[in-house]
């Protein structure tokens, strides 16, 4: 994506509108930002034949979809600080047949994002690989930008910390630990994608925040994308549909908190 790096929010370079990033940690006034997830090209159609293994070989829906966000949050009033895609951005595995056709084909449809609007992007297991390599992580930098990012993909848990492991989640183990980091260092929450469906839960202030797909949808949900808002004490979230963000925008009582 040479012609289009600048939607590229990278660590080299992470102005904003002329503010450095020193200056930008410096509090001045509420803003807002779209955490967006698993547009996973290619799972759709494997999800609906029984066949989640493959690479799938088709993913126009997953384009089309990706393409109704950037065309719903270009439109937004104000615009959004920026976006961030939380993984799986594509749905075959490194080295897997049809991976380097989902990377172009999500690029292309993520082309044409306001230039304004700087892109983050969160690596998911079907990015790096479910025991990523150095050469998986490597490739992942090459195609979406630095992994300078101290995201975990997978949520915490899914409805309470002391659930039990499952394919959604963090070993209990690891679980357990980075809270009580996130805790010590007044992480008040954490976004993740990777489920598919819109869950989470609230433990000790401790805010775990999992939104379902712009893509393949494993529960009720329909597609969509969460707007985050930031004020000076609160983080306030909600999921929108896509067509409600394509038709009506952020909800008026959203847009109101960044008066």
């Amino acid at each position: 994506m040479a012609a289009d790096e600048s939607v590229f929010l990278r660590a080299k370079d992470r102005s904003y509108k002329g503010l450095t990033e020193d200056e930008q940690k410096e509090w001045s006034g509420p803003f807002y930002f779209i955490q967006a997830a698993d547009p996973q090209l290619g799972l759709m159609k494997a999800w609906r034949i029984g066949d989640c293994d493959s690479g799938g070989d088709e993913w126009d829906e997953e384009v089309q979809l990706t393409k109704q966000a950037v065309q719903a949050i270009n439109k937004l009033q104000p615009k959004p600080r920026f976006i961030v895609l939380c993984g799986d951005l594509v749905h075959a595995m490194p080295g897997s047949p049809f991976r380097e056709q989902q990377i172009k084909d999500l690029k292309d449809a993520l082309r044409g994002t306001d230039p304004d609007i700087p892109l983050v992007f969160v690596s998911g297991n079907h990015d790096l690989g479910n025991a990523p390599t150095p050469d998986t992580v490597e490739q992942f930098c090459h195609e979406w930008g630095d992994d300078y990012f101290s995201f975990w993909h997978i949520p915490l848990f899914l409805r309470t910390p002391d659930e039990e492991d499952d394919y959604f989640n963090l070993q209990r183990g690891i679980r357990e630990l980075l809270i009580q980091r996130f805790k010590r260092a007044g992480v008040k929450a954490v976004f993740s994608g990777h489920y598919h469906r819109n869950a989470g839960g609230c433990h000790d202030g401790l805010d775990m925040v999992v939104s379902s797909a712009v893509g393949c949808q494993l529960g009720d949900d329909t597609h969509g994308v969460r707007v985050v808002v930031v004020t000076e004490n609160n983080i306030i979230h909600r999921y929108h549909s896509l067509d409600q963000l394509s038709e009506r925008g952020m909800d008026e009582d959203l847009k109101k908190l960044l008066l």
